[in-house]
């Protein structure tokens, strides 16, 4: 089921896939970035953390920028966000490889978002956007911006984005984002559930009515033309109220999200 967390690991790692993965040897005695690509690739990301961090006790060389990279983004996933902004920071300040520049600088963006401190994202967004106006990945910083304007409320920035995406980024993956961004409507809701079956669908459904809560369905498509069947509460004007209802669907052991 996708989470907030998920998509954001969707996201960098097609980044990753974009540097590409070496044969791995089996004679290799220690930490290689082909491994720790291979632990991101896996959602391993507590193997991530500990190979990286063995690695820069040794002297990686010209490979230290990008072990601290994928170091802050295990932080990142595995909930320490002051420690992965931190290292996504000393990137920043010490690179001269734009594109990790970049990377390091959407983690910075990410690690406020998922903090739900969605104005300093925007903020970050906004910096990022005028700095690297050339950037390479400008979709995904767009992206980054539409989303945290949503959260805000500023529904009219946020659609403008999603629609410069799409037209300016046709092929890519955050266009598949927009355009399920576009089809959503202007209130939160929280979802509680995807499923390829839309039997299973229902069968949520009714259990959130015994439970006193009414459900809903919206039927999606992925690239493939698969159909999902999302289930979702509440039709909320504002963002805490949503949150509000989340933190209680949780309690009763749903898996949540807030949309958009």
């Amino acid at each position: 089921m996708a989470t907030d967390m998920k998509r954001n690991h969707l996201i960098l790692t097609t980044i990753l896939l974009s540097v590409g993965l070496s044969i791995l040897s089996p004679a290799r005695v220690f930490a290689s970035l082909e491994d720790v690509k291979t632990a991101v690739l896996q959602e391993d990301f507590s193997a991530v953390m500990d190979l990286c961090e063995k690695a820069l006790r040794k002297n990686v060389g010209d490979e230290e920028e990008m072990f601290l990279y994928y170091l802050a983004l295990s932080q990142l996933y595995l909930g320490e966000n002051d420690k992965a902004r931190g290292n996504f920071q000393k990137i920043i300040d010490g690179t001269k490889d734009m594109d990790l520049y970049d990377q390091a600088s959407v983690g910075v963006i990410s690690s406020y978002d998922i903090a739900g401190d969605y104005r300093e994202a925007l903020k970050r967004a906004h910096q990022l956007l005028m700095q690297r106006p050339g950037s390479n990945y400008l979709s995904l910083v767009y992206l980054k911006i539409a989303r945290a304007n949503l959260k805000l409320r500023n529904w009219e920035p946020a659609r403008r984005y999603l629609r410069k995406i799409m037209v300016d980024f046709p092929d890519s993956l955050e266009a598949y984002t927009a355009k399920q961004l576009l089809e959503e409507k202007q209130f939160f809701t929280v979802q509680v559930g995807a499923f390829l079956s839309q039997e299973r669908a229902q069968q949520l459904m009714e259990d959130l009515k015994v439970r006193g809560y009414y459900g809903y369905m919206v039927q999606t498509e992925d690239k493939k033309g698969n159909k999902f069947y999302r289930v979702r509460v509440g039709e909320l004007a504002s963002l805490d109220a949503a949150k509000k209802l989340k933190e209680k669907l949780s309690t009763l052991g749903y898996p949540t999200l807030i949309y958009p």
